[in-house]
């Protein structure tokens, strides 16, 4: 099922070093689909990517509220493991899933949450379990070797699947459901051509 006419909204979280590769498939796919993606940055001064792309973000963090959003996704970053500077992100994804709005991380941003406590009690995924257990977070028997994990309304993925992260988010908000999110993520990461006329809705 498609999202409807209404406009919902899906929080894109940038800042200095996001991995451009990483969202890519889950905004562009949420835009074609009913949802308007903003950019919410540490302020609104321009950010600049790994790949020395800037951008400016549409508001800044501290104007971020959970009411009338529907997701908010944290890209992964040299930042989350450099220090501190992008915890107020994982505190404000403390905010959004204690107001039940999903919450979409990927990466780095695992290790953000790992720290938050947010991964203590509920299944997840990052890019090894290694990774995570030097945060000295407390939810190793909760980790999934799998390339993407949703645990209600928290979805998390390592760094080497954008492909099954946008699956995981298409999937908890209804963007694609059954046959049609199957056929979505074959054509995408394994580049099946048959699951074209069952995406557009063809036999």
């Amino acid at each position: 099922m498609e999202a409807g006419t209404e406009t919902r909204t899906a929080y894109l979280a940038v800042y200095d070093t996001f991995a451009d590769w990483e969202t890519g498939h889950t905004t562009a796919h949420l835009a074609r689909n009913g949802f308007t993606v903003r950019t919410v940055g540490p302020t609104t001064d321009p950010v600049t990517t790994m790949a020395g792309l800037r951008i400016q973000p549409d508001l800044a963090l501290t104007d971020l509220r959970p009411e009338g959003a529907d997701l908010l996704i944290l890209t992964g970053a040299d930042l989350w493991d450099s220090g501190d500077e992008l915890a107020p992100f994982a505190r404000t994804a403390r905010v959004f899933l204690d107001a039940g709005v999903p919450v979409a991380a990927i990466c780095g941003a695992t290790a953000g949450l790992a720290r938050e406590g947010l991964l203590d009690e509920r299944a997840h995924t990052s890019a090894v379990p290694r990774y995570l257990a030097a945060t000295g977070y407390r939810g190793g028997a909760h980790y999934r070797d799998a390339d993407a994990v949703t645990d209600g309304d928290l979805i998390t993925a390592g760094p080497t699947e954008p492909v099954a992260f946008a699956r995981e988010v298409f999937g908890r908000l209804g963007v694609y459901e059954g046959e049609r999110l199957d056929a979505w993520y074959r054509l995408y990461q394994r580049s099946d051509v048959s699951a074209y006329d069952v995406l557009q809705g063809s036999s």
